[in-house]
């Protein structure tokens, strides 16, 4: 593995006009990107020591940032290959799980004594899901209904404007030269394109008109949802947790209670709670990560 661009914290320069703390300099680091995985991890321990030292917007704070998203770009380009079956371009898949990565940095902490491997991957994830979620269709639709879809857009823009009224299905099937059933067909493959949002507000006849949502009317979201929907990518190794381990889990990173209001509901100590979580997050991470070779 590449680990010559590394320079270690006992021997390295310091960066021209670099700040210094208590704690000695920021590290310095030639190629971030070429860290291997296994090296990665324990200088990123030190480079989010350093960057909650620093102040935020400083030069000395960028550079430690920029370090962190450049050094677990391997994350990354894991976590994408994971859906290169999906057939969309692979560059498009990791720009956007660079964006998981970047909210991970952003929101990590140290004192959550959980590896920023083990943290990172579901946002990565969760972010690609997202993207896929959004930017394609909701349900399998035939190629050639695909292309349909757009040709049919285009014409009931055009006999709208020239009608001054919404097009039949025969106008529509005269124009674009098809049979009614397949001017049907593309109308029922638009609604395979995205599902209706949540969010979306509901039309009525009533006084509140347009003010309630979808949402409303199928419950109530739940605060940390989003990270039980990044979490989704651990279900195979969550699923092989005994159920006191889940609930610690469940307690912990998505109620996010502490490690003494869990004791208090399991009925043991805060230290003992400590442990059983470093535990489980190491059994997963080795799980997540055996690819990768950081477990």
């Amino acid at each position: 593995m590449k680990t010559a661009g590394i320079r270690s914290k006992a021997g390295v320069a310091e960066r021209a006009g670099q700040d210094t703390t208590c704690d000695g300099p920021v590290l310095g680091i030639d190629d971030p990107a070429s860290v291997a995985p296994r090296d990665a991890r324990e200088l990123s321990r030190q480079f989010f020591r350093r960057l909650a030292e620093l102040d935020e917007g400083t030069p000395e704070y960028q550079y430690a940032r920029n370090t962190l998203i450049e050094m677990n770009m391997s994350l990354v380009r894991f976590a994408a290959g994971r859906f290169r079956s999906r057939g969309d371009d692979m560059e498009d898949i990791v720009q956007t799980g660079m964006i998981g990565l970047i909210k991970a940095i952003d929101r990590f902490e140290l004192a959550r004594e959980v590896e920023f491997t083990s943290f990172a991957l579901p946002y990565i994830v969760g972010e690609i899901k997202r993207f896929f979620r959004d930017s394609t269709w909701a349900v399998h639709v035939p190629r050639r209904l695909q292309e349909l879809r757009v040709e049919l857009a285009k014409a009931r823009e055009e006999l709208s404007s020239r009608l001054d009224r919404d097009p039949t299905v025969a106008e529509l099937a005269t124009l674009m030269n098809l049979s009614a059933q397949q001017v049907v067909e593309a109308q029922l493959a638009s609604n395979g394109y995205n599902s209706a949002s949540l969010d979306a507000a509901l039309t009525g006849d009533g006084p509140d008109d347009g003010e309630a949502v979808l949402a409303d009317f199928i419950g109530v979201e739940e605060e940390g949802l989003g990270l039980v929907e990044d979490l989704h990518a651990l279900a195979p190794l969550m699923a092989e947790l005994s159920d006191r381990d889940r609930r610690i889990i469940h307690l912990r990173f998505v109620e996010e209670a502490t490690q003494a209001e869990i004791g208090e509901r399991l009925g043991c100590s805060q230290m003992h709670v400590s442990r059983l979580i470093k535990r489980i997050i190491s059994r997963l991470r080795q799980g997540m990560l055996g690819e990768l070779g950081c477990a």
